[in-house]
């Protein structure tokens, strides 16, 4: 039996690292940089005063990446905020492997196209180690999840963890990958 194997895997190995390598003059295959995790954040503030927010974001996470996410705390209390040391406050998953690969194919030929008035990512939100995070402002982009269901619109927040080493490099993979970035005028 075949093993499976993403699509956008597929494009990185026959495509993207052979580019890499001619673009940056890399000898070695080991110095391409690759992909190596994706985070997914979800911030459920509001679930101080509603706890059902925690649920459906959980399920709403679970959906959209495909595994079940963790339940974030606080660390300690804001008494402005009505904050209490380890009450829930978002959800959270690290995505490895093809479930990497699969949601970045699904964020970036489903889920950004879906977005209003879309022109690109612009690229600054690198952290300057290659690592890039995107926010987006509705998890209703995304085709798994069912509209009618959502009781709150919710943002979160993507991040891509790369092995290169600078932004530059982290850059040029995103790009080739097919992330469409904002064109520098």
């Amino acid at each position: 039996m075949a093993k499976y194997v993403s699509r956008l895997r597929t494009k990185y190995e026959q495509e993207v690292v052979q580019g890499l390598k001619d673009d940056f003059k890399l000898t070695n295959p080991m110095q391409v940089p690759r992909l190596t995790k994706v985070t997914l954040n979800m911030g459920l503030g509001e679930a101080i005063t509603n706890n059902k927010l925690i649920q459906a974001g959980v399920e709403q996470m679970t959906q959209i990446a495909g595994q079940k996410p963790i339940i974030i705390k606080a660390k300690k209390s804001i008494a402005a905020f009505k904050l209490r040391e380890n009450m829930p406050i978002g959800v959270s998953v690290t995505l490895r492997g093809e479930r990497m690969y699969d949601f970045l194919d699904r964020l970036i030929n489903l889920a950004l196209p879906r977005v209003r008035d879309f022109r690109g990512i612009p690229t600054k939100s690198f952290d300057g180690r290659g690592n890039f995070t995107l926010g987006l402002r509705e998890q209703t982009i995304f085709s798994e999840v069912d509209f009618d269901k959502v009781e709150k619109v919710k943002g979160l927040n993507v991040t891509i963890g790369t092995s290169a080493n600078n932004d530059e490099l982290a850059l040029a993979l995103l790009t080739k990958l097919g992330l469409p970035f904002k064109k520098k005028s």
